[in-house]
């Protein structure tokens, strides 16, 4: 494209410019690699999907288990012994040491 733009060429490209250009790709776009499919924006990846998720949180104390979403945005405390399960961040939320958590099925 570059070369032809270099020789002032719009439209169309003449045929030895564009044979020239057909090959194999780098990359294979049907099957995307999953580590970089994942580290793509929600928005850009080829199937749009959220980074949030709810969890079960086991309290480690009484043991009971708690519903949370993952980007919590306030103090989550347990119901039955008002220990702090998770407190909010910018993301995420961070779980408090002990307690232990598992991604809900849908």
């Amino acid at each position: 494209l570059a070369q032809a733009l270099r020789h002032g060429l719009r439209g169309n490209c003449p045929v030895s410019f564009c044979t020239e250009q057909q090959g194999i790709m780098d990359i294979d776009l049907l099957n995307p690699d999953r580590q970089e499919e994942k580290s793509k924006h929600k928005l850009k990846r080829m199937i749009q999907s959220p980074n949030s998720f709810f969890m079960d949180v086991k309290c480690p104390g009484c043991l009971q288990i708690t519903t949370v979403f993952s980007h919590a945005q306030t103090v989550v405390l347990c119901g039955n012994c008002n220990v702090m399960l998770c407190q909010p961040t910018g993301g995420l939320a961070r779980l408090t040491e002990g307690c232990s958590f598992r991604r809900k099925v849908e």
